[in-house]
């Protein structure tokens, strides 16, 4: 709940006295100006790291390796370019932040260590299915009731 508030009330709230109090010391037009050029070059900047990630986990798919790490700085660049197109200098720091590499590495490490706690903890729980690909690969049906299967068991594919 408190990072709820602090994430839909606190960083709007601090985006936008950050805006006044800019645009008052260098004007309406030069501030609507960063605004734009943020927008514009955290876009490119976006779409160059992630086509760039893209290529990463094509490569790694192709020796066989599973491509983790690259799909965590995937979801890192996604979360960045949404920070960069979003209004406000705030939100543009963080999203340069996420798309520098050096600094994306530190999120990524911090992200990992997290997701490791919440495996730990049993908060998550991580499973791999891999199917045959082809014109006789049937996908998995799941079970989609709303209760799930009775005796509160966890939801597995139906073969």
């Amino acid at each position: 709940m408190a990072s709820l508030l602090l994430l839909f009330i606190v960083v709007p709230a601090v985006e936008l006295a950050l805006l006044i109090e800019v645009g008052t010391r260098i004007g309406t037009p030069a501030t609507i100006a960063i605004i734009v050029g943020t927008g514009i070059a955290g876009a490119a900047l976006a779409k160059q790291q992630g086509l760039r990630t893209i290529q990463k986990i094509q490569g790694e798919l192709e020796t066989g390796a599973l491509p983790t790490g690259a799909l965590i700085d995937g979801v890192i660049i996604l979360i960045a370019g949404a920070l960069l197109i979003t209004p406000g200098l705030l939100t543009d720091v963080a999203g340069f932040l996420c798309l520098v590499p050096v600094t994306r590495a530190l999120v990524k490490r911090a992200l990992q260590r997290r997701f490791e706690r919440a495996v730990q903890a049993q908060h998550i729980d991580v499973s791999a299915e891999f199917y045959r690909a082809g014109p006789s690969a049937r996908p998995p049906i799941h079970d989609v009731t709303p209760d799930g299967p009775p005796g509160g068991e966890p939801r597995r594919p139906l073969r």
